[in-house]
């Protein structure tokens, strides 16, 4: 009996030391609070050694066999040859690996619940400048640089816990809502009272999103606006600081506004606080880097989980990039009808998707890894081993929870590696935890904390020395296995086993023992290296034995992953269906030999003529041309060759919103920001013979933003699409649209409300432009505020700015042509579907017309409409185009040309005139296209028939000598696409069958359980309020048509 409770003091005594380390990690932090004490202070020694542990020091540097000593909440050495102070708890590991704390750069972690909209927002309600914001705030409610997360944080007591079970000990609590939402902060996982003990960096970032609002009157309801609004916001903070200064030295001078949103902006200006931009999809990676190129800060980019669509792109940017870990569930395609409503953009990216991580490894790009869009904790770890599994390297994917997002954020003096000096924020784990789903975190350390992660089995495996007392036993025992599932050997002898935290629990034969009972019980309490334990025996005696580990179980070598291949689809831009691999080649030469060439210049139409272009441009057009060795050659006979068909007046590939539809004036938005390269109907009109068009803003403002005028390079990024050396142009708008007739019973505030209103304000905003201009040419003067709104106006007035007006009736008309001539500026009306009313008026001013063929009565205003009108407005010597302003009629824009021969008795030359030649002149780039002569762009199409026969169709369309369409290579691409489609549902078919069977074999309804991705926080409008279709479109969409420029889809 002596020896029994011998044994069981022993047992009392090993965990004396891990109770005692618990209770010194307890007190541990890593900040010296300022808080009085009461009562009598705690002088507990906070040095803690945790000895015969595996290092991971950082990515790439292990320490195996080394001790980490930490005081007072900080690391102080770590390495295999540590000395250990007399005061220090010391703890053996028995090998486990500790590796640095990870650091979650995405979290909204202890923030309160997004608040309501505001009463009556998105119905159309402007809020009062009042509720702009607190203080001296923006005048814009999505302006709250100054908002810190730090003043707002709850710690969350349940949700540190889960994030400290999943290995993160800090994590950037970013802000969720507005354009600029303000200053993330960089706070620990630990338990705490106050938010003093857990702050690390309480002004680690600017969060800055392209948020749209949902009211159609609070500004920006589009993503052009938003980015308008970051851009002149960063401008007033710019000019803040310079007037600031200037005051200093003239004490007399008025004094500005106070502006907290703009003084924190400072920081982010100087380069002193990196900014992080929330991105919705690949399209946006562009955009922020633009805006931090404009205004040289350090951008982060919050990725999407697309990031492998651009990696190249994101490399050559050298901008690191937070990547968000998702779980991309199998689309919707059990069903054949369902499947044909998923597209093969969506179906490759669920096969591109597990691999976007390893993707961006390969490609250089400096990322770190979040799980802020998980839905629920329990899915880290399964998503981080996935992409483990499909080629990320174990070592980046560490470096990608720790060493990159401390640098990124700035804090790699403070965490982010075991090192010396560093916050002991850290964990205890199994080695191989990046790869098997039986590791696991026994201790997460946070500023010297230790928090025990939840109930596990000690590692017992290793060779055991036994001394029994009261029987007689094996000396010697094996345990090998698993860590949960540990297998026991004495000598040849398999020994039941389980193991409950540090209870193991052994079922040997009573052979073992020679005795004659089947099995004994033995239960026995192990603390790292030692063990003590008891056997029951009958009689209610019962035997103890104590045990010593003489060797750890030898390291399992990890078995080499195989690396799987990437997956077969390759990768295209756009993704998806007619996605290109490349830019077409551009032929040194190439010629079109013996066709019917429409020159639309002074040559005339050629019969049996050739084209010869040389490095892209236009070299000679004749008969019989000689031509380069190596020339392409095209066999033109039967053939009609044409410049390319140009759209004066479209609305395709801009992105989340045409109109900026807030408020009256609106001229600093600008489409070129909102370019959408993914938008099929591009590729679409590369068939019916288009290769460029004006990208107009719609037509809900009288004065909107900003047009880009492109070429429809299919493949090329947003970047490539724009047609450099353009004039710029600008959007305004009269009629019905700009004062909201029909918008509904909530839109009745804003100025104008009547037709008499819309040339007032626009006046009044030439007038504002005008002395705006004088005030930035006057030297030695304050400075003056840029204002981009006037900036875009001023502009106008100097002439360099070119106005394309949306009209119908006459007398607006006549209104608009009165104050061109007042300011001495020459439009281009378009629509003006009663210009032949007032031709005379137009032709006086230089005016250009861009209209419709033969629309009509689609509304009141344009119940005057008639077919005539492009050739009566012609026959003044007006510059008529026609335009689609629609992404299905441009298509067949040389039909439309077709009828004005019809309808008017023009000629052939002249009628195709509209769709080439003339549009040319109204954007001023005639120089370059819209006509076939020697030394212009090589944009042209080659076509089947007259250009302007009803039978006709485009082969072959051409821009800067490329060939972007092919009627032949298009068929083979439907080919490929059937192929691909069907490849990939036969891959994804049986993890959708499995997906259902969880589900309860509920097979997703009509509109896809599966297919789309939620639509972004930034801008989640509803579609019951009726209005901004285009602005629940995303990229990559169906190319169904909207139009813009009529009814209530203009706002």
């Amino acid at each position: 009996m002596r020896q029994v409770v011998s044994a069981r003091i022993g047992a009392w005594r090993l965990t004396v030391s891990s109770l005692l380390l618990s209770l010194l990690a307890a007190h541990a932090g890593a900040q010296v609070g300022t808080s009085p004490v009461a009562g009598i202070a705690d002088r507990t020694p906070r040095t803690v050694a945790l000895t015969h542990a595996r290092l991971v020091v950082k990515p790439g540097s292990v320490v195996e066999d080394g001790t980490l000593l930490i005081r007072d909440g900080m690391i102080v050495a770590v390495g295999s040859k540590v000395a250990i102070p007399a005061d220090a708890a010391v703890t053996d590991l028995g090998g486990r690996s500790v590796f640095a704390g990870f650091i979650d750069a995405g979290s909204d972690y202890g923030q309160p619940a997004p608040a309501p909209p505001a009463r009556g927002e998105g119905m159309g309600r402007t809020p009062a400048a009042s509720e702009a914001s607190a203080g001296a705030g923006h005048w814009n409610r999505r302006v709250t640089p100054e908002r810190r997360v730090a003043e707002t944080l709850k710690p969350d007591a349940a949700r540190a816990g889960a994030l400290r079970g999943n290995g993160f000990t800090s994590v950037l609590s970013t802000p969720k809502q507005g354009v600029f939402r303000g200053q993330a902060a960089l706070v620990s996982a630990a338990d705490g009272g106050r938010l003093n003990e857990l702050l690390i960096a309480p002004q680690a970032a600017l969060q800055v999103a392209f948020e749209q609002a949902r009211g159609s009157d609070d500004y920006p309801t589009s993503l052009m606006g938003a980015i308008a609004l970051i851009r002149q916001t960063f401008l007033d903070a710019q000019w803040q600081q310079q007037r600031l200064s200037w005051q200093d030295k003239h004490r007399q001078a008025e004094r500005i506004e106070a502006n907290d949103a703009l003084d924190a902006l400072t920081p982010a200006l100087a380069g002193r606080q990196p900014v992080i931009f929330a991105t919705d999809d690949e399209l946006d990676y562009q955009r922020a880097l633009a805006i931090a190129k404009e205004f040289s800060l350090r951008p982060i980019l919050a990725g999407n989980g697309h990031e492998y669509r651009m990696a190249a792109e994101l490399k050559s940017a050298a901008v690191p990039v937070i990547v968000p870990l998702k779980t991309v569930e199998a689309p919707a395609i059990e069903d054949p009808d369902l499947a044909l409503d998923v597209s093969l953009g969506e179906l490759e990216h669920w096969a591109w998707a597990p691999f976007n991580a390893r993707v961006l490894a390969e490609a250089g790009v400096d990322f770190a890894l979040t799980a802020g869009a998980l839905k629920k904790p329990d899915e880290f770890w399964p998503a981080l081993r996935k992409a483990v599994e499909k080629g990320l390297d174990e070592s980046t994917a560490l470096a990608a929870l720790t060493s990159r997002p401390a640098a990124m954020l700035g804090v790699d003096d403070r965490v982010g590696t075991l090192e010396r000096g560093k916050r002991a924020d850290f964990i205890v784990a199994d080695a191989d935890l990046f790869r098997s789903d039986k590791a696991r975190i026994h201790e997460t350390w946070i500023g010297g904390r230790r928090y025990e992660i939840g109930p596990g089995p000690t590692d017992v495996r290793g060779s055991w020395m036994l001394t029994w007392h009261g029987i007689t036993g094996p000396a010697q025992v094996e345990i090998t296995g698993e860590v949960a599932e540990p297998a026991v050997t004495a000598g040849s002898v398999s020994v039941p086993a389980t193991i409950n935290q540090r209870q193991l629990l052994l079922y040997p034969p009573g052979s073992l023992f020679g005795r004659s009972e089947e099995r004994l019980a033995l239960v026995a309490s192990v603390d790292g290296d030692r063990l003590q334990g008891r056997v029951p025996l009958p009689g209610g005696t019962e035997a103890v034995v104590s045990g010593q580990r003489t060797r750890p179980a030898p390291p399992v070598a990890a078995k080499p992953a195989s690396r799987p291949p990437l997956p077969a689809s390759p990768l295209r831009y756009p993704a998806g269906e007619f996605g290109r691999s490349g830019l077409p080649a551009q032929p040194a030469a190439v010629v079109v030999r013996n066709a019917t060439i429409w020159t639309q210049g002074p040559q005339g139409r050629l019969d049996g003529a050739d084209l010869l272009v040389e490095n892209g441009r236009i070299a000679a057009i004749g008969t019989g041309l000689a031509v380069p060795r190596g020339t392409v050659e095209i066999d033109g006979r039967g053939k009609h060759v044409s410049p390319g068909i140009i759209d004066a007046h479209s609305h395709i590939a801009i992105a989340r919103g045409v109109n900026e539809g807030s408020h009256a004036v609106t001229s600093e938005v600008r489409v070129g920001d909102v370019l959408d390269p993914t938008d099929i109907t591009v590729y679409r009109q590369l068939g019916g013979g288009v290769t460029a068009a004006q990208l107009l803003h719609g037509s809900a403002n009288p004065i909107g933003g900003q047009a880009q005028v492109i070429k429809l390079r299919w493949g090329a990024d947003a970047q490539g699409l724009r047609f450099d050396g353009v004039t710029p142009t600008i959007k305004f708008a009269l009629g019905e649209n700009v004062k909201q007739s029909n918008w509904g019973s909530e839109f009745t505030t804003r100025y104008p409300q009547t037709r008499m209103g819309v040339p007032e304000i626009m006046l009044d905003q030439f007038l504002a432009a005008r002395d705006y201009a004088a005030r930035r040419a006057e030297k030695g003067a304050a400075p003056v505020r840029r204002d981009l709104r006037l900036e875009a106006l001023a502009e106008v007035l100097a002439g360099t700015r070119i106005v394309h007006i949306h009209s119908y009736r006459q007398d607006e008309i006549l209104a608009f042509v009165r104050i061109a001539q007042r300011m001495k500026f020459v439009p281009v009306f378009q629509h003006i579907l009663e210009g032949y009313k007032v031709a005379d008026a137009l032709a006086d001013l230089g005016a250009g017309a861009s209209t419709f063929s033969d629309w009509w009565a689609y509304k009141m205003e344009v119940v005057d409409a008639i077919p005539y009108n492009g050739a009566l407005m012609t026959a003044q010597n007006v510059v008529v185009s026609f335009n689609s302003d629609d992404g299905e009629m441009a298509r067949r824009l040389n039909t439309e040309a077709a009828k004005a021969v019809k309808y008017g008795g023009l000629s052939e030359t002249a009628a195709l005139d509209l769709v080439t030649r003339n549009p040319a002149r109204q954007l001023r780039v005639d120089d370059r296209v819209g006509s076939l002569e020697r030394g212009k762009d090589a944009d042209f199409v080659i076509w089947s028939d007259s250009p302007l026969s009803t039978l006709a169709y485009a082969e072959q369309t051409w821009i800067d000598g490329r060939k972007y369409f092919d009627r032949a290579e298009d068929r083979a691409e439907q080919a490929r696409i059937d192929g691909e489609r069907a490849r990939l549902i036969a891959q994804i078919l049986p993890e959708r069958v499995k997906a259902l069977a969880k589900k309860g074999d509920k097979p997703a309804k009509k509109d896809g359980a599966a297919a789309p991705e939620p639509k972004p926080d930034g801008h989640a409008h509803d579609h019951d309020d009726g209005f901004g279709l285009d602005r629940l479109r995303p990229i990559y969409h169906d190319g169904e048509s909207i139009h813009l420029c009529s009814g209530l889809e203009a706002h």
